[in-house]
């Protein structure tokens, strides 16, 4: 645990002074980009505005509508298809080739292929003990003999041949070799010693002259280009560098500025327009929806809707009870048709599931278990 108290941040560094061409450079740019911008902002918060309500109000709904319409086009007609008509089709189709392929290729192969099978297999067990007996007692020993031949032949072969490649290699030796190693040594050494200390010379007197011209060449470069160039980018360039940057900074500034000064302007502007908006339509339609719609549709409710809304209900009950009672007459009518035609079901031969009596029940003292009758 580090008791010893961590040291403080360093202070930030205090901020630069800005000079009097940056003040000049900043108000009357300011002036001018919020005068351009707001009317920028306002119809981009009207576009906004409008997009947002054609989102809620138009392509939502109709992205909704959409989907449920290409659902019930496509998504329900191929669902039923497959679960009603392929997928049936194909267990058929499964079951059927099961039937006419598996099952006769299975009696096939049990009954046809194996016993062909091991009888092919004995004859081959057959073949191959004869094989391995010819091979045992003709072929191994006819084998071993010409083994024993050639290898006597190489013997005296490679005897013959070891002498005759003693002789030319001492021929190549003496014929090649050796003037060989002697001119070597005696003149080609010397003379590409020579030619090669030459050639070391003329290297370093042409790298004497190329760093000589070298030289000369960035003398003249350095003073006809480079200091030219440093000149025009320290007393020209940079500064009209650090100039333009200035002023981009400060219009970029100038352009975020303006763009929130624009901001609370158009929210000013559209609180207005939304506060004429309701006080000229939604004040009024609401009231003739709470003092005019409303009394009427609670009536309409009351008189109308209601009584019918009962009605219907009343008759949905009555149409229900009508058919149960149709359903139990048809099924009674079916059940006295059937008892007609094949007679009434026999009704099964009564168990008795009681417990024994008092007097028949099994004790120790009488000869009634299994293990004490005669």
């Amino acid at each position: 645990m580090d008791l010893q108290k961590p040291p403080s941040a360093p202070p930030p560094a205090p901020a630069r002074p800005e000079g009097c061409l940056v003040v000049a450079v900043r108000l009357p740019v300011r002036i001018v980009v919020l005068v351009l911008v707001v009317p920028v902002r306002m119809v981009w918060d009207a576009l906004v505005a409008t997009g947002r309500l054609l989102r809620d109000t138009v392509l939502r709904p109709l992205g909704r509508a959409l989907l449920w319409t290409g659902r019930a086009l496509f998504v329900w007609p191929l669902v039923g298809l497959w679960r009603y008509v392929l997928m049936p089709a194909g267990k058929a189709l499964g079951w059927l080739g099961h039937v006419l392929l598996v099952v006769p290729a299975r009696l096939l192969h049990r009954h046809v292929l194996t016993p062909l099978g091991h009888a092919v297999a004995l004859l081959a067990r057959g073949i191959g003990a004869g094989l391995a007996w010819v091979y045992a007692r003709v072929l191994r020993p006819v084998g071993h003999g010409l083994a024993w031949l050639l290898r006597g032949v190489g013997a005296v072969v490679a005897a013959v041949g070891l002498g005759v490649w003693t002789a030319v290699a001492w021929l190549a030796r003496c014929l090649c070799v050796v003037p060989a190693r002697l001119l070597y040594t005696w003149v080609l050494a010397p003379v590409g010693r020579a030619v090669a200390w030459c050639v070391r010379g003329l290297g370093r007197l042409l790298a004497l002259l190329a760093t000589g011209i070298g030289l000369a060449l960035y003398r003249t470069a350095r003073v006809l280009l480079v200091l030219p160039a440093l000149v025009l980018w320290r007393r020209v360039l940079a500064p009209a560098g650090r100039f333009l940057a200035l002023v981009a900074r400060e219009v970029g500034a100038a352009l975020g500025h303006a763009w929130r000064v624009a901001g609370r302007i158009s929210r000013a502007v559209g609180r207005v327009l939304g506060t004429l908006l309701r006080w000229i339509l939604v004040e009024p339609v609401r009231w003739v929806y709470r003092t005019v719609l409303t009394p009427v549709g609670h009536a309409l409710r009351a008189a109308v809707l209601r009584p019918v809304a009962a009605g219907l209900r009343t008759a949905g009950r009555i149409g229900r009870e009508a058919l149960v009672s149709a359903r139990d007459t048809a099924r009674q009518a079916r059940a006295e048709f059937r008892r007609m035609v094949f007679g009434a079901p026999r009704e099964p031969a009564a168990v008795d599931r009681r417990e024994p009596a008092a007097h028949d029940t099994r004790t120790l003292g009488r000869s009634t278990t299994v293990l004490t009758k005669d």
